[in-house]
């Protein structure tokens, strides 16, 4: 009798209580492979793969696949919630009998005060010339039928709450386009300064329209950016650098004071950005301040990646983050750090503490964190963008590249302000012939960095999206970290209108980490914010402190407690670091006397001018 043939589950015992084999296992539409796998071949795949490549460069890294989805999805639970349709017709004739109303009393009075108001930061319709016929009707019929849209894309059953955002998002970029405010004709400013100056403004505005074509295609920063050049004009304060390895430069501050406090500074930014925000204009400068305060200030400053730089991770980040503050603790033999992460360079940061904790490594004294999020479960607007769609998308654009581009990195940034950063400089500087004066912050925006193909692949994937390291899976070396098992006292700064980490997100580190934490809202938003230097009369902030072990409390409970209070918040965090520092002492020499860590340049280095 010929024996059974041998499957692929009878080759495993059982499971231990199970009575039958086989009883563990799943449907092939949930299980990842199948027994009678064939590979497929790598030639299909690569065809995607280019196929979504090229087509990137036309939308800048946004999927078109994910948004049409949604859309459509949109559109077929509409079509059937006839509840809703009635709703939405309801809503039509109201608001149309409303605008009818207002213009009748328009035409008795130009000075009646509009139907319906823009939002808070919608500055289009600002003018006073929008208030007069007829385009006191064309204002007042774009916001109203911008209103009945958000209606319709909220409260359809069947949709989540992210898909409706991602509805009233892509309809909010299609009427911004086609705002009365862009248009010579329906744009009073406008088609009052043509009427002027008899079309001189539009001859300017073609001029700088071919301007900033001709810079764009040949590589060139926006006019006005030669203005600030990195060591000349920002990123001037004296410093050496010390170290420099295929990853980052370090920059070791000289002191400016008599005495300075022993427990170095180490500050790590994002990786996405160029170091000098923190190092901008003398007057808008964060490590001129920390300096000025007494303290021993150290700055990572990270190589802008390239092609061949594809293959590098994130654990490659978090071992050149241990290696910053190796080479720190031997300038600084002895002493513990004050270590500091602005945005992704927090995340990395906390990431690297939790592992220490978890490891017994004590050289930290305390962490700051600037506009860093932790947990992303509700990340803000950018969850409109990262979805499995428009990840693959991006992984399938930097395959081909090795990198994620400032350009395409920029085009996600912009779609979220579209009126502020899009349509009211296309109509300012085109359509009116006004140049925008160029500043330190806006040129430092314009001079972005490079993000290599397997790093931003695991940051999307691991952290935004499946939002590792909040819950407990995100791995550095070899084990799970968790942000509980912190100990040193944090001081976490959020900014009041931040569109990349929304202060409420950032506010969740209250759930994750069980230390005692100094939380501070400041008014401002993901840059502006962090950059409020002592003096401005337009800056306030609240701060307040939970201890160890303190009962939680919610944002909006905190919120309602800690009081506000004018001026910048850098004083009070430079008095909470001199709070965990030892007394002062004599300043010591930059780097060490002899071996690796010797100065070897001057700040602000060789990386930041890296194109």
């Amino acid at each position: 009798m010929p024996r059974p043939r041998r499957t692929a589950q009878s080759s495993h015992p059982p499971p231990q209580g199970a009575s039958h084999p086989g009883l563990d296992a799943q449907p092939p539409e949930i299980t990842r492979h199948a027994d009678v796998d064939i590979a497929d071949r790598y030639s299909t795949k690569s065809l995607d793969r280019a196929v979504h490549a090229h087509l990137a460069r036309f939308t800048l890294g946004v999927s078109p696949f994910g948004l049409s989805a949604t859309y459509f999805n949109w559109w077929v639970h509409l079509s059937g919630a006839p509840g809703k349709q009635l709703q939405l017709v309801e809503k039509a004739a109201r608001k149309a009998m409303r605008l009818a109303v207002h213009m009748g009393e328009v035409l008795r009075d130009p000075d009646t005060p509009p139907c319906i108001a823009p939002l808070p930061h919608d500055h289009r319709f600002d003018h006073a010339s929008w208030r007069a016929w007829p385009y006191a009707l064309m204002s007042q019929s774009f916001l109203l039928t911008q209103q009945w849209w958000y209606n319709a894309a909220r409260d359809i059953d069947g949709l989540s709450a992210r898909e409706e955002q991602v509805v009233s998002f892509v309809s909010r970029q299609i009427l911004d386009m086609i705002s009365p405010a862009n248009f010579i004709l329906t744009n009073p400013e406008v088609a009052a300064a043509t009427w002027r100056e008899g079309g001189a403004n539009l001859a300017r505005g073609f001029q700088h329209f071919l301007e900033d074509w001709e810079r764009a295609i040949s590589g060139k920063g926006p006019i006005g950016t030669e203005g600030f050049q990195p060591g000349r004009d920002v990123a001037i304060t004296p410093g050496q650098v010390v170290l420099r390895n295929h990853l980052f430069e370090l920059i070791a501050y000289a002191p400016s004071t008599k005495t300075v406090r022993p427990e170095p500074i180490l500050i790590v930014p994002a990786w996405i950005m160029k170091y000098y925000i923190l190092d901008l204009s003398p007057e808008n400068s964060l490590v001129r301040y920390l300096v000025g305060q007494g303290f021993r200030v150290f700055m990572m400053s990270w190589r802008n990646p390239t092609a061949q730089d594809r293959d590098l991770g994130l654990d490659d980040y978090a071992a050149a983050l241990d290696a910053a503050m190796a080479a720190v603790q031997t300038i600084a033999p002895g002493r513990k750090l004050h270590a500091t992460g602005y945005c992704l360079g927090g995340t990395l940061l906390v990431a690297k503490a939790a592992q220490m904790a978890r490891d017994g490594d004590d050289r930290l004294a305390s962490l700051s964190l600037l506009a860093t999020q932790t947990d992303y479960e509700e990340p803000g607007e950018l969850q409109l963008f990262i979805s499995e769609s428009e990840i693959a998308f991006l992984e399938n654009m930097m395959w081909d590249q090795g990198y994620l581009d400032t350009k395409q990195m920029a085009g996600a940034f912009q779609l979220l302000r579209s009126a502020d950063l899009i349509w009211s400089r296309y109509v300012h500087e085109y359509l009116m012939g006004r140049r925008q004066e160029m500043f330190d912050l806006m040129a430092w925006n314009a001079d972005a960095t490079r993000m290599p193909y397997r790093m931003h692949s695991e940051y999307l994937r691991r952290i935004f999206l499946e939002n590792e390291l909040a819950e407990g899976k995100f791995s550095l070396g070899g084990r799970p970290v968790s942000i509980a098992d912190i100990a040193v006292p944090i001081f976490c700064v959020a900014t009041t209108t931040d569109h990349v980490a929304p202060w409420r997100s950032v506010y969740k580190l209250h759930l994750l980490a069980e230390t005692a934490i100094s939380f501070v809202l400041t008014t401002g938003g993901h840059n502006a914010g962090i950059i409020s230097r002592p003096g401005d009369p337009d800056r306030s902030f609240r701060i307040e402190s939970t201890a160890k072990g303190a009962a939680y409390q919610s944002p909006d409970a905190w919120l309602a407690h800690a009081q506000t209070r004018d001026g910048s918040w850098w004083p009070a965090w430079a008095r909470w670091l001199s709070a965990a520092s030892g007394k002062p002492v004599t300043p010591p020499v930059l780097g060490t006397s002899q071996g690796d860590l010797r100065a070897i340049a001057p700040a602000p280095g060789s990386y930041v001018f890296q194109r």
